[in-house]
């Protein structure tokens, strides 16, 4: 059983109308749902093909959106990290019993995601991401310098720079293996946020398929060489999430 620091493990999809999000995603992205019991509540869960990626939760008074867990050793010690390095706690660690410990937490920027260690190990890099699974984590936030060193310190990435039309694109690793991205934010104003790549066959006929069920278009389709064609959507609830049609790797 291993754990892969720094690697993002898991989606959520936060809202109070979850079968909403279900239909919408399951035409989209081909998503089925199934149970799993957690005690007196069922938690519903996300499957790609026979592959288990993340789940539906109720929200905390915030509104819809996506969050990715981050794989880390301790989570009690990166919690107390965070808030040393002027990130947040936003629900103190807590066991998920035969699952793992999380906490829900903030960056100084605002961004939120999920401290994870699982009680199972992390599963294996996959060369090449199927249809239906996270291929991508981004982070898009006004200061990325920032955001860097404080992701650097609490997580241990190193990084690269690609250059882009609208500055340097930060590449986040973990020794040799790329774990996410950071941005400047496209537009003053725009919150700091992390936002979920969903690898599909085709980006734009995934578009199509998100604005008929009711979804919009926040970047249209785009194509950037040995990266892919991807487009940036809003779901019916208000969630934001990408979809991609990588380059071949």
């Amino acid at each position: 059983m291993s754990h892969l620091q720094g690697k993002f493990v898991w989606i959520e999809h936060v809202s109070s109308d979850a079968k909403r999000a279900q239909t919408f995603y399951g035409e989209v992205l081909g998503w089925k749902v199934e149970g799993a019991p957690m005690g007196d509540f069922t938690y519903e869960m996300i499957k790609a093909g026979d592959t288990t990626i993340g789940g539906y939760a109720t929200p905390h008074g915030e509104p819809p959106h996506w969050i990715s867990y981050v794989s880390v050793d301790d989570v009690d010690a990166t919690a107390k990290a965070i808030r040393a390095a002027g990130g947040k706690v936003l629900g103190d660690p807590s066991d998920i019993p035969g699952v793992g410990r999380m906490a829900r937490c903030a960056d100084p920027l605002g961004a939120t995601f999920n401290l994870f260690h699982s009680a199972q190990g992390d599963p294996e890099d996959q060369a090449v991401r199927p249809a239906g699974h996270v291929d991508w984590n981004e982070l898009t936030t006004p200061e990325p310098d920032q955001a860097l060193a404080f992701y650097e310190k609490i997580l241990g990435y190193s990084h690269d720079k690609m250059d882009m039309p609208n500055g340097a694109y930060l590449i986040l690793k973990k020794g040799e293996t790329a774990r996410g991205g950071i941005m400047k934010s496209p537009a003053p104003g725009i919150p700091a946020m992390w936002t979920q790549y969903i690898a599909v066959d085709d980006a734009d006929a995934a578009v199509t398929r998100a604005t008929r069920g009711g979804g919009r278009v926040a970047l249209p389709a785009m194509s950037v060489p040995d990266v892919g064609r991807f487009a940036i959507l809003v779901d019916p609830l208000g969630a934001v999430f990408g979809v991609i049609k990588p380059a071949a790797r």
